[in-house]
């Protein structure tokens, strides 16, 4: 038997095939506990957990909704040390990350309870006399979650928080490198009174029980957040059988410095955002534009600040930079560092797979800056997810807002200058979802909306009242108390 268990119906549930797998440490590789490798089988029987108490959910008055999710966030609260510590102890991050992770999670428990008192409608006149207008949010169905691994805690609630407070019912798929942080999130919404059923927790390794919950005609919508290659393939295949589909994907984010900025200040940016979570973020900045008078001294600056940062684990608070969550991520970074020489960048430090005294086994990979790359290379372009970021020198700011433009994602970017024309101008220029001026391009809070344009997303955004708008539909509702028939336009 697994040493944790699905959640099917508010049961703790073992896989039907009997199957397990380990959850491995990064900074060890020791196995951790063991999870139930779940299959369509056990994706169907959690579906229809979900569907048969949405409706009952669904019934329940937002408000009293709103207060089993204060419940969750108080408890969220106490616990957040503990919490964080078993973040630390599977996904690898360094400990004050991981107590972020936790208290965005809170956050976000907190923010969604409180929409309990508000999912805002509208009411507005209508065109024929005794007779009145409104719309109001209603709730889609049965929510299909998948997550990643890299904000385990966090990227949950976006999810879960908002479906389950407009009354959707929800089925959970936690990443496999992230499923103890995704059943404390379950457990702790259950513990706070959700009904069975209304969220289920399935864990499982590679891509079966994910397509199950995809394939399956009773999800009403999928809410996927992931690779740019198997979010398209998600879209796909929703268009295919006429799902919703809500997608957040890749970045390849970049920081803009102009030569007016505080350097001290955009140094301090761009090692927090290329090396924070080891680079393992959707935000991360993995490209540096700045004008070839400064490129020089910059990146010179920059590499000597990456040489100093630390590896280790995420426990000690010594520790810059933590491990790579699997040795197949850490190929593929690796990888990039032959493809980055061969295209002409020049590997100034960094770029070789480490080893930490002590933690032989674990996944490490050195802080990594490429100077003098192009635009058009492929370490500028792809998204390594990875502690990598490469200098990219241009003439001027119009140069700088098109290289930063010219990449298939658009999540973040993030401008230095201390010139309020040209801040104003980047804004208003740069097509990505999140902007940040004097700042890194990490660090979203939950009350305003995130999300990408172009291959980072389709369109919807996560976090805010907006979230609202990804697990509700809008209905529209006339009421006519004239007693006699309106033809509205035509009369």
């Amino acid at each position: 038997m697994p040493d944790y268990l699905n959640v099917i119906a508010g049961e703790p549930v073992a896989a039907q095939s009997g199957r397990e797998f380990a959850n491995r440490n990064p900074a060890t590789g020791a196995v951790l506990h063991t999870f139930p490798n779940s299959d369509a089988s056990d994706i169907a029987a959690a579906v229809a957990a979900a569907r048969g108490a949405q409706r009952e959910w669904a019934r329940t008055p937002a408000p009293q909704r709103g207060e089993i999710l204060y419940r969750a966030a108080e408890s969220m609260r106490r616990r957040k040390e503990e919490l964080a510590l078993d973040l630390v102890e599977e996904m690898g991050k360094v400990l004050p990350e991981a107590r972020g992770d936790v208290q965005e999670g809170i956050d976000m428990t907190y923010f969604m309870a409180a929409e309990g008192r508000r999912l805002v409608g509208q009411t507005v006149p209508a065109e024929s006399r005794m007779k009145f207008a409104m719309s109001v949010r209603a709730p889609i169905g049965v929510v299909g979650a998948i997550t990643p691994w890299n904000f385990p805690f966090a990227i949950p609630t976006w999810k879960l928080m908002p479906a389950l407070i407009a009354g959707n019912s929800v089925v959970f798929k936690p990443s496999e490198f992230a499923p103890k942080t995704a059943w404390n999130v379950v457990q702790i919404l259950i513990d706070a009174g959700l009904p069975p059923g209304v969220l289920n927790l399935v864990a499982g390794e590679g891509a079966e029980p994910g397509a199950a919950l995809v394939e399956h005609p009773d999800i009403d919508l999928i809410s996927f957040t992931g690779s740019n290659a198997v979010g398209t393939q998600v879209s796909v295949r929703c268009a295919e059988v006429g799902k919703q589909v809500s997608l957040e994907m890749g970045g390849k984010n970049a920081i803009i410095i102009l030569p007016d900025a505080d350097l001290d200040l955009a140094l301090q940016g761009v090692l927090w955002s290329a090396y924070g979570t080891s680079g393992q973020r959707c935000t991360a900045a993995s490209r540096v534009i700045t004008q070839r008078s400064m490129a020089q001294e910059f990146g010179e600056r920059l590499v000597e600040a990456a040489q100093g940062l630390r590896l280790g684990p995420g426990t000690d608070l010594g520790t810059d930079i933590g491990p790579i969550i699997n040795p197949r991520q850490l190929e593929k970074i690796a990888g990039y560092m032959e493809i980055g020489a061969g295209e002409g960048a020049t590997l100034a430090t960094g770029g070789r797979v480490a080893t930490v005294a002590g933690h032989e086994e674990g996944y490490w990979f050195e802080p990594t800056v490429f100077v003098d790359a192009a635009p058009g290379m492929r370490i500028a372009q792809e998204e390594i997810f990875g502690p990598v970021t490469a200098v990219i020198p241009v003439d001027d700011l119009e140069a700088a807002i098109e290289v930063a433009n010219n990449v298939p994602y658009g999540l973040s970017t993030s401008v230095y200058t201390t010139n309020v024309n040209a801040a104003f101008r980047a804004m208003e220029e740069l097509r990505t979802g999140l902007v940040y001026i004097n700042a890194g391009t990490t660090g979203a809070e939950i009350q305003l909306p995130f999300g990408g344009t172009r291959g980072t997303g389709n369109g919807h955004r996560e976090a805010g009242t907006a979230a609202l708008d990804t697990y509700t539909e809008w209905k529209t509702i006339y009421v006519d108390f004239s007693g006699q028939l309106q033809r509205a336009q035509i009369d």
